[in-house]
């Protein structure tokens, strides 16, 4: 059975989930201190893996190469920390949120390979 064409790969739902993402994660890595609620400690590193794993998966939905985006996931995420950390956010640059980060990117990465996988195969 074909997918929904909803669903399609480079469709305008993939790049609107993409981009949905793209602006969550901006709201999440650039909130002032004073926006960032108090959590258990380690919870702030399920929350840059998970935010890009969802940057990596939504990305390669939308159609864009692995590699490019790898790429360009990891360049965001550099530049999210230096600018938590010589800005005005009172945030903290991590290199350990990094750490996070780029797991985050290959999960997704590797996720996407799973889906793409198993959809592509002959039932």
């Amino acid at each position: 059975m074909a997918p929904h064409p909803a669903l399609a790969v480079h469709g305008a739902l993939a790049r609107g989930v993409f981009a949905v993402a793209v602006l969550v994660s901006l709201a999440v890595l650039f909130a002032p201190a004073s926006d960032v609620p108090p959590a258990p400690a380690g919870v702030d590193k399920v929350v840059h893996l998970a935010l890009f794993a969802a940057l990596a998966l939504t990305g390669r939905w939308a159609g864009i190469g692995a590699r490019p985006l790898a790429a360009l996931l990891l360049g965001y995420a550099a530049v999210s920390e230096l600018v938590q950390g010589l800005s005005a956010l009172d945030r903290s640059m991590s290199l350990a949120d990094w750490v996070a980060d780029a797991a985050g990117v290959l999960l997704g990465l590797a996720l996407w390979g799973l889906v793409a996988v198993r959809t592509s195969s002959p039932r």
